[in-house]
């Protein structure tokens, strides 16, 4: 069965392991258990009672006191009841152990913590301090104080703390998990108090709030605060509890806090205003209303908080998965390490390159489309205009007009125009290269495990860049060649057929009567215009083959051979250094490792409960 006590006591360790590893809502980058954990926030706007509220309920002095805002942090206030006849003590989360029973004590640690988080400058700071007081006089609570409500910053502050006061205060009473305790003053309009107001904000229906009404002794002579009590002047779900604090010659003469409480049910007991409600008024009254209902909503929303503890532990270990785990400091395990993230990135190259990944079809795209439309844009017809041929082959036979056919000028034509397949040829091997440093980059990136070394992913970058830059002046060569070639040796077999075919009624080459005229040129250009087409058809589909093997197939097989050979060269210090991980990834890794502890360490505590249904 599940006791109050026990879900009280869940909830309270659940809190403390949320602070200990850092987890006070607020952090989007992360799942957040602390604002999924039902709480009372006690919200009140300065000098409206709610450190007198607060310590009623403990029955103890404990509260730093003083003008200006004296509660700069989150307090979480657990209160766990003991047997009669046991001393009252108190325990600080960051100081574990160590039972403090001199509360003017904790009254200084709260102080010294604060200051230790915030400086003295008199700044807020959203980390909580946690303390828990375990004693006969309570009954199991949590309680969240935060800094009181302001209109105006005192001398030391920004001014911005007004604000950021607010925003902190709406951080914690905005969720639905939040059980706002509003205090306000009775001698005060209820329209304007601080808390109510904000309180109005974020549970307009007031099902989460509970209306608080401290001071009452103070009122005007012939005035009541039963308007506000009964629910008539401000209606709430649950019902307002009015408190009578000590008053400040009380807390200057140190007055037993115990004392205080039976005044103050003497109050009630005995006022013609308020006797009638005097069983469901008080700080005793309120703190047994509290209890029970945080019980209620924590029974409620365990099954939801379970839920989400386990699918936030799923969550948190498949991101730790994909960040990876931490680096070994071994030297063969570090070389281990970069020869596998090469190896996965190698992997990515080649599925981008084999159609596993998209990219490699743009080299495709370089091959049956760039370089064919090159060649067609190759200005040969300027070339071989009337004009060039009869200068070339005016100028090829000197002084000698040439007897049967103008051998060198044909050579010289051919060779010119196969100058201009140089540029296709470079642009070919150029477009390849700029698409597999394209590629690179792309698997660089796309290679999850490397994201965590950037001094890494820089070297293997450099490295491949470095290799394809070879595998390009290889290939350059090798496409130049081939056009050289073609240079180098004429196929004669085209210009043997051309007679025979002006036997079977074609153009000769030459003819003794026209070797000058107009015609005998046009079909010299005709005949070379011929034979480059054909020379170009083969240029078109070699091409392709040299670049190719030279720099696609280079770079699936030994893109970083060269590397490879570099890394076993190095020392444990270059190897670690080489493994220097992004700070970013590493913060990241411990935050999310942090808060899977918290969150197992939540689905511990809950299961360490044993439930009713």
């Amino acid at each position: 069965m599940a006791t109050m006590e026990s879900l009280i006591g869940l909830v309270n360790r659940i809190q403390r392991a949320c602070t200990v590893l850092g987890d006070y809502g607020g952090d989007s980058a992360l799942p957040t258990l602390w604002e999924a954990l039902p709480s009372v926030v006690v919200v009140g706007g300065q000098s409206s009672g709610k450190s007198s509220v607060l310590e009623s309920i403990v029955g103890r002095d404990f509260l730093p006191r003083g003008s200006g805002i004296v509660t700069r942090r989150p307090l979480v206030l657990q209160l766990q009841k003991t047997e009669q006849g046991l001393q009252e003590y108190a325990e600080f989360l960051h100081m574990p152990k160590k039972r403090v029973t001199d509360f003017s004590m904790v009254r200084k640690e709260i102080q010294d913590e604060t200051d230790r988080v915030t400086g003295k400058s008199k700044q807020i700071s959203p980390v909580p301090i946690h303390l828990s007081i375990f004693s006969p006089n309570v009954v199991n609570l949590t309680l969240i104080d935060l800094p009181g409500l302001t209109k105006v910053a005192i001398e030391g502050q920004p001014e911005s703390i007004v604000q950021d006061i607010e925003n902190m205060v709406r951080s914690y009473v905005e969720k639905p998990n939040c059980i706002i305790l509003a205090i306000t003053p009775a001698n005060q309009d209820i329209a304007t108090s601080d808390a109510i107001k904000i309180a109005r904000e974020v549970d307009p229906t007031g099902e989460r709030t509970f209306g608080v009404l401290t001071k009452l002794d103070l009122m005007d002579k012939g005035t009541n605060a039963l308007e506000v009590l009964e629910g008539r002047s401000y209606r709430l779900q649950h019902p307002w509890v009015g408190i009578v604090n000590r008053s400040q010659a009380d807390i200057n003469k140190n007055v037993d806090m115990i004392a205080a409480r039976q005044r103050e049910r003497e109050f009630f007991a005995t006022s013609p205003d308020y006797g009638h409600l005097s069983s469901k008024m008080g700080s005793e009254y309120l703190a047994k209303l509290l209890s029970k209902h945080l019980e209620s909503v924590i029974k409620a929303r365990i099954p939801g908080i379970a839920s989400l503890i386990n699918r936030s532990i799923d969550e948190l270990e498949a991101e730790l998965d994909h960040l990876g785990r931490p680096v070994a400091i071994d030297a063969g395990a570090q070389l281990y390490t970069i020869l596998e993230l090469c190896r996965a990135f190698d992997q990515i190259f080649k599925e981008h390159l084999d159609g596993g990944r998209p990219g490699g079809d743009r080299i495709y795209g370089v091959f049956d489309y760039q370089l064919p439309a090159a060649l067609k844009k190759l200005p040969l017809d300027r070339y071989l205009s009337l004009q060039n041929i009869r200068k070339v082959i005016s100028e090829a036979d000197g002084y000698q007009p040439h007897l049967i056919a103008p051998e060198q000028g044909y050579r010289r034509l051919i060779d010119g125009a196969l100058n201009y397949f140089r540029g296709p040829a470079d642009a070919s091997v150029d477009a390849v290269h700029f698409i597999l440093k394209e590629l690179v980059r792309r698997s660089i990136a796309e290679t999850q495990e490397l994201k965590r070394f950037p001094t890494l992913q820089a070297e293997i970058a450099a490295a491949a860049s470095e290799a394809l830059e070879r595998f390009r002046e290889d290939s350059k060569k090798t496409t130049i060649r081939l056009v050289e070639m073609e240079s180098s040796y004429l196929t004669v077999d085209f210009f043997r057929r051309l007679p025979q075919e002006a036997e079977k009624g074609g153009n000769p080459v030459a003819s003794s009567a026209d070797r000058y005229t107009e015609g005998h040129f046009r079909r010299i250009g005709s005949n070379i215009f011929s034979y480059i087409g054909m020379v170009s058809e083969t240029l078109k589909n070699s091409i392709p083959k040299a670049v190719a093997h030279c720099q696609v197939r280079e770079a699936k097989r030994s893109l970083l051979d060269h590397f490879y050979i570099q890394v076993g060269k190095k020392e444990a210090k270059q190897l670690a250094e080489l493994l220097d991980e992004d700070p970013a990834l590493m913060n990241r890794r411990q935050q999310c490792a942090k808060r899977l502890e918290l969150y197992k360490s939540a689905r511990d505590e809950i299961d360490s409960v044993s439930w009713s249904r």
